[in-house]
């Protein structure tokens, strides 16, 4: 276990060097939702890899057509990963978690949703409606990856919080009754 976490260790310092000189340093995100646009600012210093990874997904257009499938009040909003069926919509590579980079999970800002795995994060995303920082990394464990923030549109990630929610086809609780669709992710010159 101890040579994996070396390894993996290793890969990664090895692509953050990589990644850094080829990663914006603050990319900005317009995403376009049927309950209206969220701007956000990415920092491409403190989560490079992170960065690179999502901005490979918004440029592909893989999350246009995908779907806020969580939805929590006065916790996050969840989404990057399903269609409207809520069929999963994930390619395969697992990213390097890039939690301890000094951000945290505050209101308003942006983190890469996961699984108990520590490195399990692909494409979902999630916008914290309220400091949660008892998602930030401890001594003990991993957190969850903050990587950019809101800076304009909290006030659509507010309405998406406060959607109906409930059970629906595979997913147990949480996913909005009305579908709120992601019509376009894309980058934009913030001015």
């Amino acid at each position: 276990m101890k040579k994996l976490l070396s390894t993996l260790l290793i890969l990664a310092l090895a692509h953050l060097s990589l990644a850094q000189d080829e990663v914006p340093a603050r990319p900005y995100i317009k995403i376009e939702t049927t309950e209206g646009d969220i701007l956000l600012e990415l920092d491409g210093r403190r989560a490079p890899i992170t960065v690179a990874n999502f901005l490979e997904l918004v440029d592909s257009g893989f999350y246009d057509g995908t779907i806020f499938h969580r939805v929590i009040p006065d916790f996050m909003i969840q989404g990057g990963g399903h269609t409207p069926n809520l069929e999963l919509k994930e390619p395969g590579a697992f990213i390097v978690n890039e939690s301890g980079n000094g951000l945290t999970n505050m209101r308003g800002t942006i983190a890469m949703a996961r699984t108990g795995n520590p490195h399990s994060a692909k494409t979902q995303f999630f916008i914290n409606v309220k400091d949660n920082t008892a998602l930030d990394p401890q001594r003990d464990r991993w957190g969850y990856a903050v990587f950019g923030y809101v800076v304009e549109g909290m006030d659509v990630v507010d309405k998406i919080a406060n959607v109906r929610t409930g059970p629906q086809g595979p997913m147990a609780q949480d996913v909005p009754i009305v579908p709120i669709v992601i019509k376009k992710a894309a980058q934009f010159e913030y001015e």
